[in-house]
């Protein structure tokens, strides 16, 4: 019977809309506690240990591997809603594609600033990018007194924008690029829209070629997470049946992305030993540019980008977010954990300044992730209040 109860319990927890999102940011802590623990050392090692006859080591295999999945999973949604959905249109769809340019450009232009012929002005990628894993995961804790085309609106941008930081890598960043593999890539997308076109319902027409996908992209020096993302656009929203290929997909793949693979992602990614001189460190160049790049340029970019699309007519806001809502989600944008710390990494070869720029990235994120989130939950509860109190007079 206690058992039996236990089970309820854990039962319980699994549905509850925040369980995604409390598990991601225990995973959080723990990495943070091992990394500083007197177990550092072991914890690295095992991070970062090479998978045997995969030439991936563990942490290389989240990122690349089980983030993949997350893509697909985000790369489902998102064109579930721009086929019928709250990016259905030219102008709704225009928006986070709009406010993700803002929101890149913004942050490079600050950093720039700060670091201008300075020996860390090659980093001025690494405020660009917004980590879609942690940024979705927070918003999915306020998914009960946000609106869902915020939710879809944040997924949308955060895909936009962490293509165009793939692409930012691939040209400014990575010295060889395998065309052939990409020829590979593109040969095997091509079959998967001929399936398409011929309304293949079942998965498995795609995952498998998905897979090939992904080694293609993986190998031609090209972040392998985009294959999840193409993956998602070659499957039918809908077949003339009415069988929803892309709902069913994302109906599997919604729990074990996650309260799985997003904490492990979780786990593997926060792993930043402090040392002595970090802290100075964030009122460097570096440091600051980082930092406002996240914590001021991702906001405002994104916030400015999408009052002028509207004022022009450019384009519009989702049904049901209005400007309150679009502050707070540029806020969780600022979120810039993976391919920030990945950028970093790629920018400096003097491990000193990569620690700093990690150093300052989970500086960031943290800022970017309780005032977002702090910001979203009260406005929202003050919302839910005043129109309560509307409908009751």
């Amino acid at each position: 019977m206690v058992k039996f109860r236990r089970l309820k319990r854990v039962a319980e927890f699994i549905e509850h809309p925040s369980a995604g999102g409390i598990l991601l940011m225990g995973c959080v802590l723990l990495s943070l506690i091992l990394a500083n623990s007197f177990v550092k050392d072991e914890f690295n090692n095992m991070l970062f240990a090479e998978i045997p006859a995969t030439g991936f080591t563990v942490t290389g295999m989240v990122n690349d591997g089980l983030m993949a999945i997350f893509f697909l999973l985000a790369g489902l949604e998102i064109k579930r809603e721009i086929v019928d959905g709250q990016l259905s249109g030219i102008k709704k769809a225009a928006m986070p594609v709009l406010c993700a340019i803002g929101g890149m450009l913004f942050p490079a232009l600050i950093y720039f600033v700060f670091n201008k012929d300075t020996e860390t002005s090659a980093g001025w990628g690494i405020p660009m990018a917004t980590d879609i894993a942690f940024a979705v995961a927070i918003l999915n804790v306020l998914k009960n007194i946000v609106p869902h085309a915020l939710r879809v609106f944040l997924t949308a941008l955060a895909i936009v924008d962490d293509l165009g930081a793939i692409v930012v890598i691939a040209v400014f960043y990575t010295n060889h690029l395998h065309v052939n593999y990409l020829y590979s890539a593109a040969c095997v997308f091509v079959v998967m829209l001929i399936f398409n076109y011929f309304q293949l319902k079942s998965a498995w027409f795609y995952l498998v070629p998905g897979v090939l996908l992904w080694y293609f992209i993986h190998h031609s020096g090209i972040h392998a997470t985009v294959a999840g993302v193409l993956t998602a656009f070659a499957i039918p929203v809908r077949t003339r049946s009415g069988y929803s290929p892309v709902e069913a997909l994302e109906h599997r793949l919604s729990d074990p992305v996650n309260l799985i693979i997003l904490p492990i992602f979780a786990l593997a990614n926060t792993n930043i030993t402090y040392v002595n001189g970090m802290a100075g460190a964030l009122v460097s160049p570096l440091g600051l540019g980082v930092i406002l790049g996240l914590v001021i340029g991702k906001p405002l970019g994104i916030f400015v980008m999408a009052w002028t699309a509207v004022k022009i007519k450019l384009s519009e806001l989702p049904t049901g977010v209005n400007w309150m809502h679009v502050a707070g989600m540029g806020l969780l944008a600022g979120i810039g954990f993976t391919m920030s710390i990945f950028i970093s990494l790629l920018s400096f070869n003097d491990p000193a300044q990569q620690s700093e720029a990690k150093f300052a990235i989970l500086t960031a994120s943290i800022i970017a992730a309780i005032t977002g989130f702090i910001s979203l939950r009260i406005y929202s509860k003050s919302q839910k209040v005043s129109d309560e109190a509307a409908g009751h007079s």
